[in-house]
Parts: structure tokens; sequence; C-alpha cells
């Protein structure tokens, strides 16, 4: 299959894109979506997100992990995506979209940034010393002295693959406060297996836990340091439960091309 595609990274976390509106691409199989994700035969990304037409929004994001299976939200595939739906002229700078956990609005604002509204999260539980919840997708979080010596690959998966979320898999997120008082983040993601750049829905997850723990960040927004960039979530709170969520960050065209899958 000739696929045209577009590349995009928002703090570090890179997508393919496909417009689908046509259905063009309705028959991709999961070892096609993996090659296209495959950093040395394709072109290479963590995720590969189709944007297609929708009834009750602008458009409709439906997300695939590296791996070829069709996964639950992403964040900053989100905010790519409403740069992606710009560039094919479906949107100006404000939008509404449908992705598999519900609608999201999302602005472009003018200095660049996407601003992307998320789910709102209300369950939030505790395991040994860490925190697990669903922002879209599952979340476990852990508070650090430090990030720069831990062994993401070794240590994600050792949490991953561990009996109580080997069956359904969990993103693993390791969080440490700054001098200025933002967070260091590094994450594990299910699906590419792997440490990534940054991860949407985990930097909303670590600034919930963070948040949720009284950790002494300044809020609104809480500032979260990627590898790949820094990211912003704000929300409101009544009593445990966060609502008004938002993620804001840097999107960036990276580059469009056609490959044979």
């Amino acid at each position: 299959m000739q696929i045209l595609f577009q590349k995009f990274q928002g703090a570090g976390n890179d997508f393919v894109m496909l417009d689908n509106r046509t259905h063009i691409f309705k028959g991709l199989s999961t070892a096609q979506i993996a090659q296209l994700c495959h950093r040395n035969t394709g072109v290479g990304a963590d995720g590969l997100i189709l944007v297609e037409t929708s009834d009750i929004a602008d458009f409709k994001m439906v997300y695939y992990n590296a791996d070829g299976h069709q996964s639950s939200m992403c964040g900053n595939g989100g905010r790519c995506a409403v740069a992606f739906a710009k560039r094919l002229k479906i949107i100006q700078t404000k939008t509404s979209f449908e992705a598999v956990d519900g609608l999201h609005e999302a602005e472009i604002l003018s200095d660049g940034m996407v601003r992307l509204g998320m789910m709102s999260v209300s369950k939030i539980t505790s395991h040994q010393d860490a925190l697990v919840l669903d922002t879209g997708s599952p979340h476990f979080v852990a508070l650090k002295d430090s990030l720069a010596e831990i062994d993401m690959q070794k240590e994600g998966a050792q949490i991953r693959y561990s009996d109580p979320f080997k069956a359904e898999g969990i993103n693993v997120n390791f969080i440490a406060l700054t001098p200025s008082g933002g967070l260091n983040i590094r994450t594990y993601e299910r699906g590419v297996e792997n440490e990534t750049q940054a991860c949407g829905t985990g930097a909303v997850a670590a600034a919930i836990a963070a948040d949720y723990w009284g950790l002494p960040c300044p809020k609104n927004p809480i500032t979260l340091h990627a590898l790949g960039g820094t990211l912003q979530v704000d929300f409101n709170k009544a009593e445990k439960h966060y609502k008004a969520v938002y993620l804001t960050g840097p999107v960036q065209f990276v580059f469009s091309g056609e490959i044979i899958c």
C-alpha cells in the first residue's frame, strides 16, 4: 500500500499522522502499523494517528501504539492531531474532537502551543508508595529523589509486567521535584514498551499525583520537564475530584513523505 503521511512531534513524543477522512486506510493491519512506526525500517514514531470524520465534532482521532494495536487516549498525540487538523484546514484555532475516551476541546494558542482539555479524574488509588490513576490512559506514578540514574527500560518494564498490571498493562512514571518547584518526569509507555521522550497523559497523571500528595509545586499550571520538552498542566480541584484538566505544550510539524507498506 502506498501511504502519504505527515509526522508531528509534541515535546519529543512523535507520531505518524494519516488523513483517513475517506477511509482509505481502513484496512491497515497491526503489522503494517507497527512497520510504519518502526524506527529502523519505517517512518519511526511512538504511535500512529488517523484523523477521520465525526458526526459529533470537528474530527475523530484514532490512536495506535507503536506495536500496531489500537490504544487508549494519548495526550501529546491529541495535541498533534489538532495541529494536523489545522494543516488539513479542518479547523482554525479552536476545536472539539472525538477520541476513544470522549470529546475533547482544544485550542492552538498565539505562540503555537496547543492546549488540550483532558478527562476529569476522581479515582486515585495507592499502590505501595505510588499512585495509580486513569487520565485517559492508566498510569503508575512514583516519587523519586532523582531520575538521572534510573534504568527506565528495566524498572518500567518490571512494574508494567508485574502481577497487578500485566493483563492490561500500565504506563509507568517516575517524578522528582526540581529546585524551582517544577517536576522532572520520565515515562515508560506500554505499547511502545520503552521509555519515550514525553507522555501527555503521564504528565497529567504526574501533576495530579503531585497535588494529591501535597508536594510543594506552584500550581495552575504545574510545569513538568520531560526528556523531550516542557509541558504544563492545570486543573480545578474539588476535594479529591480533578476537573477542567488541561495539558499545554509545544507541537512541531517534522516532515511529510510517502512510504510503501
